[in-house]
């Protein structure tokens, strides 16, 4: 049975797999796919369901055309999204989260829970640094 270590616990035993400490380790790409402030709403808004574009952008206040577009894009080269162009008129094109994205997003939501209901003492932690800055 091929059995996953976490990276700290590689870390600790001098063995790193994978090497995303490495500046030449290609998983560092996914990583920042997965973890950029885009990245990570698309993976979160797509565990509730298949979406379309124009869905996507709605749900995801502030995000661009552009940045959509290429974080889905990206997502998708990954393996974490899955994107179905419908044949219809007027084409219309939909997006899903593959077996890999979902299990991807399942873990982003604990930490976005996480912020989500830690938020009020970042934010105490926030104000207080910035008094102790001015």
């Amino acid at each position: 049975m091929n059995e996953q270590k976490s990276l700290r616990a590689a870390l600790r035993d001098n063995q790193l797999q994978p090497r995303v400490l490495a500046a030449e380790c290609p998983s560092r790409a996914v990583l920042g796919h997965i973890t950029s402030r885009w990245g990570v709403l698309v993976l979160i808004v797509l565990l509730e369901r298949t979406h379309r574009f124009s869905e996507l952008r709605r749900a995801i206040g502030g995000v661009s055309e552009k940045m959509l577009a290429q974080t889905l894009d990206a997502l998708a080269y990954d393996g974490l999204v899955l994107r179905v162009a419908q044949q219809v008129v007027p084409p219309h094109v939909e997006y899903s989260l593959t077996a890999l994205g979902r299990e991807a997003a399942t873990r982003l939501e604990v930490l976005v829970d996480w912020i989500e209901n830690n938020f009020p003492l970042i934010e105490q932690a926030q104000k207080a640094a910035a008094i102790e800055a001015a």
